[in-house]
């Protein structure tokens, strides 16, 4: 496969254990290599740009040499992604050493710098490798929850050590969720978050040689993993929240002019259900399209234990849904992305055996939407379901990780591996996956 990617073939190259020539005698990029906005449509080289997409986090952790690193394991990921049409993976780009309970080790960063440069690398070589495949990348640089550190994070360093915990019974829900939203306003954490930001957007690729800036492989540049306001709406920090989004699009945008900016937030749960922080978030000149998530177990919309019974009005709730989103899209005139969704297994059961019945259904459900506003010229330009697990299995009979465990499988470290994971093995849900990603391609030839 041939990449339109261009690069310099450096002594790194061999060093990072790519096979010689993969990234050599490439043009550099122009343009039209990168994705851009044109009112509801994303466009790339001059043509519509609309795909299916999966969330891959931990593509960073398989690139390292370090300890978590697997190499050979991530090829294997990217071919098979490919396979299927997958052509946009969301990743991360940013954890931090936390205190938190469930947070990641390692870390891309701790205080101060140097930052973890294994881990560095090994987002290098996963957007090397995306490169020859022509997939493009979502990365994001900060997590309002506490799996990778995060916005606590930020915060305890900078507040004299002061943090919650999510799930602690002594701070309960939304204590954790105002707490991660004084972000915001807090100019000693945000210098901390902006000096990575610049740091990874002015890296050069040590694979490649490609500065990231300069890189197509990278679609977008995320603010957050679902940034919200807060919690309730008695602590919510609604102006804070909009001029966070504002000035840190604006910081990114000063530095890479190549490159989409986006939120990572939810949606209408991400602005507690106050559709008029939807719209103000996603009117803000910086932010180049809309994200929106679908979680309809997160959200009580169905019953695990009675999937039969609750899944109606899990499909009536997620179509109402997704047509506000593109109701809203519409307002701003700007693409829209659902960027998460999933289901659990069938019984919210865990064990790979298990069937994905209603996964299925809600997949298609979620595609057809896609496809149809697509066939329209409407807003709704890509889907990226939660997460590719390929060959990631569960590695205790609890599914729950350990620190150390390497099999990741796409469900982050607080949940049960295995809740929303696709993997390499599930056959019904991957056709259906392959058969969007056919029709869209279909849509493509006849634009």
């Amino acid at each position: 496969m041939i990449s339109r990617r261009g690069v310099v073939l450096t002594g790194t190259l061999f060093a990072g254990g790519c096979a010689a020539g993969l990234h050599s005698v490439l043009r550099q990029p122009d343009k039209s290599d990168f994705v851009r906005v044109d009112g509801l449509r994303f466009v790339l080289k001059g043509e519509p740009y609309r795909y299916v997409g999966a969330n891959m986090w931990y593509g960073a952790y398989l690139g390292a040499l370090g300890p978590t690193g697997n190499r050979d394991r991530l090829r294997r990921e990217l071919d098979a992604l490919a396979a299927l049409g997958v052509a946009n993976l969301r990743v991360l780009g940013s954890s931090e050493l936390s205190p938190l309970k469930n947070s990641m080790r390692p870390a891309f960063r701790g205080l101060t710098p140097p930052y973890n440069e294994d881990l560095l690398v090994g987002l290098d070589y996963l957007l090397a490798e995306m490169g020859t495949r022509d997939l493009k990348a979502v990365i994001y640089l900060n997590n309002y929850w506490e799996w990778t550190g995060g916005m606590v994070t930020y915060l305890y360093w900078t507040n004299g050590g002061h943090y919650i915990d999510m799930n602690d019974p002594a701070h309960p829900w939304p204590a954790f969720a105002d707490f991660s939203a004084q972000f915001y306003g807090s100019a000693k954490a945000n210098a901390l978050y902006r000096n990575y930001v610049s740091a990874v957007i002015g890296r050069r690729n040590t694979i490649t040689g490609v500065a990231y800036r300069d890189d197509p492989a990278i679609m977008s540049w995320q603010l957050a993993n679902e940034p919200r306001p807060g919690g309730s709406m008695a602590n919510a920090q609604f102006e804070n929240f909009y001029a966070w989004i504002a000035d840190t699009a604006n910081f990114i945008k000063a530095q890479d002019a190549n490159h989409l900016v986006s939120t990572g937030n939810e949606g209408l749960k991400g602005c507690l259900d106050n559709e008029d922080c939807v719209v103000k978030t996603n009117a803000i000149s910086g932010v180049d399209y809309m994200t929106f998530h679908i979680w309809p177990l997160n959200w009580s919309w169905i019953n695990p234990k009675d999937m039969a019974g609750t899944y109606a009005s899990c499909e009536a709730n997620t179509r109402d849904y997704i047509a506000t989103h593109l109701r809203i899209a519409r307002q701003v005139n700007k693409p829209a992305v659902a960027e998460e969704f999933g289901l659990p297994r069938d019984g919210g059961e865990y064990a790979i055996s298990v069937p994905t019945t209603f996964r299925d259904r809600f997949y298609r459900l979620i595609f057809d939407a896609a496809q149809n506003s697509a066939s329209s010229g409407g807003p709704f330009a890509g889907t990226n379901f939660w997460a590719w697990g390929g060959e990631g299995r569960a590695e205790h009979p609890d599914f729950m990780m350990r620190p150390g465990d390497k099999s990741f499988v796409g469900d982050p470290p607080q949940e049960p591996q295995g809740r929303n994971s696709v993997f390499n093995s599930d056959a019904s849900t991957l056709d259906i996956i392959r058969s969007h990603a056919a029709h869209l391609k279909r849509l493509q030839a006849a634009t």
